[in-house]
């Protein structure tokens, strides 16, 4: 498939080939049926980057072709949102106007909203000054006077410039729930809004029927621990990112949920916590008893190495397990440990990258 183009009628066969795959995969764990969630066939990421190239008086985004490593001229990509699709053309035909926007930008990087928001990160080969902060408060307000909500960040090497605001506000509807949530620049979100929907709805599915507290491990920006919060008396999560750390305390705020505590930890620091091995001075300085919880349920999104060993150990401590897991390979080594105690009741397949190999799994385990 070429870069910049999208089939619509390869939509469906190549997800009909994913859910065969994740099937055979893990076929051995006597897995329930596989629950596919299918993506919207165009215009679903929430995020873009691309190289602009120089060529004369022209300026252009380009990819690079994974197989060939050859430059591919992009003056659309419909995998992105409209939003970003609205703005590309429009960005780069302005810039190439003005030297002072133009000189030395190597990459453009987009994050847009379902909610109408986008904010354009611009990195350059050379220092930013006080023109150039003028030049693109007057793009800024041209595209505001046009409809746009639109923010940018300048990058140069040691500077940044922000322009008005480093983040992006979503909205996401859960079960006729809206959830805001704060997206910053450079920090891990959900790159498919309504694939992010649809894990929401599952996982809430999932544990409607729960009792006690979750425990949520590698909580991000709390994507996951808001939308749950709802099923339990309390969630306790864990997040070792500062930036997400910083996000989920204000998401918990906007949405006026009581019952969700987030602390700034890696899973490895807090399994070592929970089983009395270390004590940590932030557990105390924020006040959190960790026997005062109840838990019954444990939720894992980890990155795609996966979890260690000691933490599928510890995560074998719980009634309830949920995992959702961007990388089918270290899911499987997870759950050889997992599936000893385990069984899988709900087993997903959320379609988060079309077109590609990649595959989101989700797989909901309850003890034997």
């Amino acid at each position: 498939m070429a870069i910049t183009t999208i089939n619509r009628d390869d939509y469906q066969p190549q997800l009909d080939e994913k859910a065969q795959r994740i099937q055979t995969i893990f076929a051995d764990f006597n897995t329930p049926a596989l629950e596919v969630f299918a993506s919207p066939a165009e215009h679903y990421r929430m995020r873009a980057e691309f190289r602009v190239w120089h060529e004369g008086e022209d300026l252009y985004y380009i990819m690079f072709d994974q197989t060939t490593r050859e430059k591919v001229r992009v003056d659309q990509f419909p995998v992105a949102s409209r939003l970003i699709n609205d703005v590309m053309p429009l960005l780069i035909e302005a810039i190439k106007l003005i030297r002072s926007l133009r000189h030395k930008l190597f990459q453009v990087d987009f994050l847009s909203t379902m909610s109408g928001e986008i904010l354009v990160s611009m990195l350059y080969h050379r220092q930013l000054n006080a023109e150039w902060e003028t030049e693109i408060r007057a793009l800024k307000q041209r595209f505001n006077d046009e409809g746009f909500q639109i923010n940018f960040i300048g990058r140069a090497r040691k500077q940044k410039i922000v322009i008005d605001q480093e983040f992006v506000i979503e909205k996401l509807n859960v079960n006729e729930q809206t959830l805001t949530y704060k997206q910053v620049e450079n920090s891990f979100t959900q790159p498919n809004g309504q694939i992010a929907q649809k894990m929401l709805e599952w996982a809430v599915d999932c544990t409607q029927d729960s009792t006690g507290d979750l425990l949520e491990l590698y909580c991000g920006n709390g994507n996951f621990s808001l939308a749950l919060a709802k099923n339990f008396n309390r969630v306790l999560a864990t997040e070792l990112a500062k930036p997400s750390v910083d996000s989920a305390q204000y998401n918990i705020a906007v949405n006026n949920i009581e019952n969700v505590q987030i602390i700034r930890m890696s899973a490895e620091d807090f399994t070592e916590a929970m089983e009395g091995k270390r004590e940590f001075r932030r557990l105390k300085d924020l006040n959190v008893d960790l026997k005062s919880y109840n838990c019954n349920t444990i939720f894992v999104d980890p990155p795609r190495s996966g979890m260690d060993e000691d933490t599928c150990k510890m995560v074998q401590g719980y009634e309830r397990i949920m995992y959702i897991s961007c990388n089918p390979d270290t899911l499987k080594e997870n759950l050889d440990i997992l599936s000893q105690t385990h069984n899988i009741t709900r087993f997903a397949l959320f379609d988060q990258f079309p077109y590609t190999h990649h595959m989101e799994a989700g797989v909901f385990l309850e003890r034997k």
